[in-house]
């Protein structure tokens, strides 16, 4: 089984179902689809892909930059969110780095790539998985090179307070550790990042972002850096492979994060169904469920020897499980937020698995 959600189509043949019939909960996309716009730009412009795209992408670094108001040089665009990720290690060459457990996978993947020393900080049920000032006193105490966090953090879905997080941003300025924030689920949060107003003087902060997960088009991959430290992002430009993003991804996202009404339209969605399939989630006396902050709900089921995954897939529905984390077992799951019927249909069918609670 994939180390990643949304993959239907492995799922479908190891199954021998057509991957059409799944309904797929396992994968964080926004389920009100690609924006209308951004569709018509892409159907009208695609003579784009008869020629190269900008190597520099000139229009596509500046209408980041525009967004996100900072300078032209701060930005790197790249091939998903993961690109930039195995590029910024192998642009830091970190030797000891830490990671917050449970996490992402490819931080991981990426450091070992460079034979980096791994040192892990375990975040614990009893604390709600949730980042605590212990993770201060442990980055005083191990001194890392650099420190991956996500906020949102995946697959906990645990928001860290902000005030922890400019307490961590000031000790890494001050120990010079490479703070890597991994903010791929920050636009589902309508207040933003609590860390986009220090990027002009902190000058080890690297906010990472994706853009397919709440714009819905993980097919054309598109991610980027911000950082204060220019001299990495021109390395990270000037290192990397040519023509990384394709030209379809580049237009789109020159106009993605000026489109307000599908921004406005998506997190009044998503406050919605959220708090509708948490508190559904909640009745069951099965499951333990942590309050959401993005567009997924992390939870536990307390079933002895249920494999809930492989017990809703008998139902055609696939949600992701969370047993490759570093940390967890096979009893913690993640699904995404989806329409209100289809969080019903899951509703129903946990009620089912779960004999009719």
């Amino acid at each position: 089984m994939s180390e990643h959600g949304g993959n239907i189509v492995e799922t479908g043949l190891r199954l021998g179902v057509d991957p059409a019939l799944l309904l797929d909960f396992s994968a964080n996309i926004n389920p009100l689809g690609l924006p209308e716009r951004i569709a018509a730009l892409i159907a009208d412009n695609l003579s784009v892909i008869e020629r190269y795209p900008d190597v520099e992408y000139r229009h596509l670094h500046q209408a980041l930059a525009s967004a996100n108001r900072c300078g032209y040089d701060q930005v790197i665009a790249g091939n998903g969110e993961t690109e930039l990720i195995y590029g910024l290690v192998r642009a830091l060459k970190p030797r000891r780095a830490m990671l917050l457990v449970p996490g992402f996978a490819e931080y991981r993947r990426a450091l070992r790539q460079q034979g980096c020393e791994i040192i892990e900080h375990r975040l614990d049920e009893d604390s709600d998985f949730q980042v605590t000032p212990r993770l201060l006193d442990a980055v005083r105490e191990q001194k890392p090179d650099c420190l991956f966090i996500a906020t949102p953090n995946n697959p906990t879905g645990q928001m860290p307070d902000a005030a922890l997080l400019n307490a961590l941003t000031d000790l890494c300025e001050s120990m010079q550790v490479a703070l890597i924030v991994d903010e791929a689920f920050i636009d589902f949060l309508p207040q933003g990042s609590a860390l986009a107003a220090r990027l002009p003087d902190a000058r080890f902060l690297y906010l990472l972002r994706s853009l397919t997960k709440f714009f819905a088009l993980p097919g054309l991959r598109l991610g980027y850096l911000l950082s204060s430290n220019v001299t990495t992002i021109r390395t990270l430009k000037a290192t990397r492979e040519p023509w990384s993003v394709n030209a379809l991804a580049a237009l789109a996202g020159e106009h993605l994060l000026t489109d307000e009404a599908y921004i406005a339209r998506s997190h009044a969605f998503f406050a919605r169904e959220r708090a509708g399939l948490f508190q559904a989630m909640s009745q069951f006396a099965q499951l333990k469920v942590w309050r959401p902050a993005a567009n997924f709900i992390f939870f536990r089921c307390l079933r002895p020897g249920l494999h809930l995954q492989d017990a809703l897939l008998t139902r055609h529905i696939l949600i992701r499980h969370c047993e490759n984390y570093p940390g967890l077992d096979n009893t913690y799951y993640r699904v995404a937020v989806r329409s209100g019927r289809e969080n019903e249909r899951l509703i129903a069918a946990l009620a089912e698995v779960l004999g009719g609670e």
